[in-house]
């Protein structure tokens, strides 16, 4: 009991010194009648908010750099949603959380911000205004409203593969399309200037037993770059459990491949 205490306050004291984390939740309204009814935001000029734009802030040990705009993000990962737990609790940029809005929290991106998000399981798409800081789950790029979820058809898995790209007022979501023939996705594991020194990080991993390693060369602005990767990566638990592999075996700067 007293272990659990002290963690709670623990919990307490990091929500009191970074931003993110929210208040005490009221109970969730019944759902409206439709949920896929319920329209998508359209991006329009918006002031940065006042809260939840500090140029960092930290949470749990790790600390988070907020972009100074959203124009030009682009990112592939692993999405998830939060609902009734945090219904009707304060958002990090000071509104109150709705899980029946198109809304969403990220950790960097400016508040607020608009965003499409394409589940690349199914093809579906939604677009979303972000408002709150999160997901802090390693490996989590965005956390949806459960609407935006149910949208996506993800609210059953929890979890799902999307592209999340940043919408401003002069731009049009994309249209849909269909899903790409693979879903899957890959983890990087170091890049270097040489590919002795790549092929050594791959023998490392490969005698870890991390399976499915190789070594891309990309040319980035006339240098020449060997890419370890990991993949490919077919589902959200084996991402997760490719990342904590990769984590303990020191390679703290582990991250999904951008291309």
């Amino acid at each position: 009991m007293r272990l659990a205490k002290a963690a709670l306050f623990l919990l307490f004291l990091a929500g009191c010194s970074s931003q993110p984390y929210r208040t005490p939740p009221l109970p969730p309204l019944p759902p409206p009648g439709d949920i896929q009814a319920i329209p998508e935001p359209i991006p329009k000029p918006e002031r940065r908010s006042a809260k939840g734009n500090p140029p960092f802030y930290t949470v749990l040990g790790k600390r988070y750099f907020v972009m100074d705009k959203a124009e030009g993000y682009f990112e592939r990962g692993v999405a998830s949603w939060y609902g009734p737990g945090f219904h009707a609790s304060a958002t990090s940029n000071g509104e109150r959380y709705d899980m029946y809005a198109m809304t969403a929290a990220h950790k960097t991106l400016p508040l607020p911000a608009y965003v499409q998000v394409t589940n690349l399981r199914n093809g579906r798409s939604v677009v979303v205004r972000v408002n709150d800081r999160g997901p802090f789950k390693d490996g989590r790029i965005i956390d949806l409203s459960y609407t935006a979820a149910s949208k996506l058809d993800m609210l059953k898995d929890g979890t799902t593969f999307v592209e999340v790209r940043a919408l401003t007022p002069e731009q049009k979501a994309a249209p849909p399309t269909p899903p790409p023939a693979s879903a899957a996705l890959y983890l990087q594991a170091g890049a270097f200037a040489t590919q002795s020194n790549a092929a050594r990080l791959q023998e490392q991993l490969r005698g870890q037993g991390v399976e499915k390693t190789f070594v891309r060369e990309d040319v980035v602005d006339g240098r020449t770059l060997y890419r370890v990767r990991v993949g490919p990566i077919p589902s959200v638990n084996e991402f997760d459990r490719v990342l904590a592999r990769l984590r303990s075996l020191g390679l703290t700067d582990a991250q999904l491949a951008a291309d």
